[in-house]
């Protein structure tokens, strides 16, 4: 069988022109937006999209409007070629792919972009508050997306600008590409509940498919900032899946009460060397509302993000009982 390449896209006009083309022909388009250096997980999100749309488009772009000038733009691991491979090796194929240079030039002379290089951002004291590397970079930039109550608490507590990022970038991709779905795993549970509620609040015509979270086979979540653990912190990180299982089979053979559950991730989390980002994120929310509740009554989702060294991993688990 005849390796097919995409083809590859980086002028938003030029997209946007693509897809309507391919629309015109009855065709639909499923869309899988990431930032790069693609693994397995990815895959998965792309296999899934085969299901539901006759074409897939995969977005790589590293978005600096989600990023603080404190985080990891710089140093977000970056590999074109190489994910072209990936692509190329997809059962069923990528369409096309979506690489801008800059999503954010507007013809006005701004900055560098996402595309290919994170790109730097300098760390410095603002004084109208929290900003992103976007801002930062002044691109001239102004306006956001936000999901107000669900992007509050959880991961949007450490990482103020973090969804707003998201939720903006996702808003443009989808007006770029146009897609009939996109495909969003649930490792990042808060961002995935955070963009279905906004394409269901702002009517985007565009169903959005959460796709299950692929482990590599000792259990670790498949996340591509997994590169920068050492053999040593790769090991320590396995207590993650590990302490979210035993906590799911606890709940499951009838503990309800959450502080008993939490205690119990957090115990095997520090006994590893874990160190929990914050106490806001060890929580067991409501599955859709991502309400924090204290005794489970109804399906929930069991939220982690915990450093290991220098790198902050999330994971999480269902618990429907």
């Amino acid at each position: 069988m005849a390796v097919r390449e995409a083809e590859i896209i980086s002028s938003k006009d030029e997209m946007r022109r693509w897809s309507r083309r391919m629309r015109s022909q009855g065709k639909t388009i499923g869309l899988v937006p990431s930032m790069g250096y693609l693994h397995q997980g990815h895959i998965s999100l792309i296999e899934e999209a085969h299901k539901h749309a006759d074409l897939i488009v995969v977005s790589i772009y590293v978005n600096p409007g989600q990023f603080s000038p404190s985080e990891d733009l710089s140093t977000y691991p970056s590999d074109f070629h190489g994910d072209l491979q990936k692509l190329m090796a997809v059962p069923g194929g990528v369409d096309a792919v979506f690489h801008p240079h800059n999503l954010y030039d507007y013809g006005s002379g701004g900055g560098g972009g996402g595309g290919g290089s994170s790109g730097d951002c300098d760390v410095r004291e603002e004084g109208k508050g929290v900003v992103s590397c976007l801002e930062e970079r002044s691109f001239g930039h102004e306006t956001w997306v936000r999901v107000e109550r669900l992007e509050k608490g959880m991961c949007g507590k450490s990482r103020p600008v973090f969804f707003r990022g998201v939720a903006t970038v996702v808003s443009k991709l989808f007006n770029i590409v146009e897609p009939d779905v996109a495909v969003f795993g649930k490792k990042d549970y808060q961002q995935w509940r955070i963009i279905t509620r906004m394409v269901r609040d702002l009517d985007f015509s565009i169903k959005i498919i959460g796709s299950e979270i692929v482990r590599e086979a000792d259990g670790l979540a498949m996340s591509s900032r997994n590169v920068h653990l050492s053999p040593e912190e790769r090991e320590k990180a396995l207590s993650i899946n590990r302490s979210l299982s035993r906590a799911k089979v606890v709940a499951e053979k009838g503990q309800t009460d959450c502080r008993e559950l939490r205690d119990l991730v957090i115990q095997g989390l520090e006994e590893a060397g874990g160190r929990i980002d914050y106490a806001e994120l060890m929580k067991i929310v409501e599955q859709e509302s991502l309400v924090a509740v204290e005794e489970i009554r109804n399906p929930v989702v069991f939220c982690v993000a915990v450093w290991f060294g220098k790198v902050r991993l999330l994971d999480n688990m269902e618990i429907n009982v």
